[in-house]
């Protein structure tokens, strides 16, 4: 159709009469009937992005009423099949959900969710299998002894006749005597391919927005230049606003959800702490939602935040951020729709909250999100995206690799590094440092190291009954911490101090510390199980002789 053709012209159109433009086209298209899955799915693309980056309220008004409307389209339900896993209102999403993904969704939505038993292969059903005896209650054995016939039929008859097979299963396997992470790992192994059918209130890409808050209008052309990232990090952020529990659920909803009509799952929006939610407010409509763990979700040494991008209150994006050392790791993602405009200029906020957050001076990405080893980073141009703006390998052979590309292109204008180079040159973390370079930053030490120290201290005092040592090791570190009673701790910081325990027991020279750096520490160990786990970032921060003992630990792999 024609009026498609003029989608990019009209998506990068802001100022002069771009907003009467889009209004008549948009008018247009409202009630004509689209002629391929394609063109719905292009109209419904534009509609999302005018609703993050409107003109004018007129066009923010339209968007929203063909949005709110789009489910009826006699296009959309006559395409409903093409369309599934498009995340649009009215269609299907298929996936391998995890564990607390699948029973957030079998308890919020139990009669939308079934099994997609046509993406259920033989080698994961004879796992599910193997598992009934586990799922079912002793007096069912016979049953399945004797039972002879296919598991979509067996478990047609072990469910109620008002549940769906798939909620039957989720709800079996949350009746498991085991601990959270053990039937989180039963059910992860067999792979159950789930479909979430489209309902009233099912999640969707469609409506999915946050807050009433008036929009902030587009009134010049989208900022795409490369941003100067110092200046960004100094910048803190307009506001950061801790969300009462209410709002802190419709923000942890919304971004399960936004992972839901994509076909993924990010444990800091599944395991998201309601306690811990902030907004980061920044200029133009731009804010992120700030979700910590829940405790028993924490690392043991850094700390983890996830963040949903938010322009005028639409998801737009995702973040992953790691604190400790006063560095951070970042993992940056733009959604489908919202790629080619502002990634680059978003970036410098996001660096700028993390600073805030953690109090980071180096930032560094992981060689996966560069392309190493990921055809959609590869396919993006990531590994030059960040190479654009600044960050740099430490390693001095895949710098040359790096300077050997670019004499290539340079002789070749308009070429693209192929994928099997951008591997190559993907193979390390790239940094970028606001202060003095250093190695102690995250993505150069070796925290596997310190996890090697702990298992040693564990081995040589427990052996296999590792829970009897811990309880030893968490009496010996209070007498040494001069820790007397546990009594106003709440749980996530006893939590803490049990997983924290064998670690403060490897530090070095610890019963030679000072009683003023032995009370930090004890501070630093509250801080990682309490409201707010970047507070344990920068408490582990200041205290430099814990920072300097970790670092002995990080250093050298223990002697067998």
């Amino acid at each position: 159709m024609a009026q498609l053709r003029q989608i990019d012209d009209l998506k990068n159109a802001y100022g002069g009469d771009a907003a009467a433009r889009k209004l008549a086209w948009l008018s247009a298209l409202e009630g004509q009937r689209l002629p391929s899955a394609a063109a719905v799915l292009r109209l419904h693309e534009f509609l999302c992005f005018l609703r993050a980056y409107p003109d004018n309220q007129a066009v923010i008004d339209a968007a929203e009423r063909m949005l709110a409307r789009f489910d009826r389209r006699p296009d959309l339900r006559r395409f409903r099949a093409a369309l599934a896993d498009t995340g649009i209102a009215g269609t299907a999403v298929h996936y391998v959900f995890f564990w607390f993904t699948a029973r957030w969704l079998a308890r919020r939505w139990p009669d939308r969710i079934t099994i997609d038993w046509k993406a259920f292969d033989a080698n994961a059903k004879g796992e599910l299998e193997g598992l009934l005896h586990l799922i079912l209650p002793y007096s069912e054995t016979p049953t399945l002894d004797a039972a002879d016939m296919p598991l979509r039929r067996l478990i047609s008859r072990l469910k109620g006749p008002g549940e769906t097979d798939a909620a039957f299963l989720v709800r079996r396997f949350d009746a498991i005597h085991a601990t959270a992470f053990g039937r989180e790992t039963l059910y992860e192994r067999v792979g159950i391919p789930l479909m979430l059918a489209p309902g009233g209130n099912t999640p969707s890409r469609t409506r999915a927005r946050h807050g009433t808050a008036p929009a902030v209008f587009q009134t010049r052309p989208l900022d795409r230049s490369r941003p100067g990232l110092h200046a960004d990090i100094s910048k803190p952020p307009l506001a950061v606003r801790q969300v009462p529990p209410a709002e802190a659920d419709d923000l942890i909803a919304l971004a399960r959800e936004a992972m839901v009509t994509r076909a993924r799952d990010l444990d800091n929006f599944i395991h998201a702490d309601r306690l811990d939610v902030r907004v980061f407010e920044y200029e133009d409509g731009l804010s992120f939602a700030c979700y910590g763990l829940t405790p028993e979700r924490r690392l043991l040494l850094e700390s983890v935040y996830g963040m949903l991008t938010l322009k005028n209150g639409v998801p737009v994006g995702y973040v992953l951020a790691s604190g400790l050392f006063a560095s951070s790791e970042v993992m940056y993602n733009v959604f489908d729709t919202f790629r080619g405009g502002e990634s680059a200029r978003i970036y410098g906020r996001v660096l700028s909250m993390a600073r805030s957050l953690f109090g980071a001076d180096t930032f560094a990405v992981d060689p996966f999100q560069l392309g190493h080893g990921n055809p959609e980073g590869q396919k993006s141009g990531a590994f030059w995206f960040y190479y654009k703006l600044g960050f740099r390998p430490a390693d001095a052979k895949v710098l040359g690799l790096i300077r050997e590309e670019i004499r290539r292109l340079s002789a070749r204008p308009g070429q693209r590094s192929n994928p099997a180079t951008i591997h190559r040159l993907s193979a390390e973390y790239v940094f970028l440092h606001a202060a003095a370079p250093r190695r102690d930053v995250l993505g150069r030490l070796s925290l596997g190291n310190i996890g090697l120290h702990i298992s040693r201290l564990l081995a040589r005092r427990a052996g296999a009954e590792r829970e009897r040592g811990i309880r030893a090791c968490s009496r010996e570190a209070a007498r040494l911490l001069r820790v007397r009673s546990f009594r106003e701790w709440n749980a996530g910081e006893r939590l803490a101090w049990e997983r924290w325990s064998p670690l403060v027991l490897a530090l070095d020279g610890l019963a030679r510390w000072p009683a003023e750096d032995l009370a930090a520490l004890v501070r630093v160990v509250r801080a990682k199980g309490g409201r707010r786990e970047s507070e344990f970032v920068r408490l582990f921060d200041r205290h430099r002789r814990l920072r300097r003992a970790m670092l002995r630990l990080a250093e050298r792999e223990p002697a067998p």
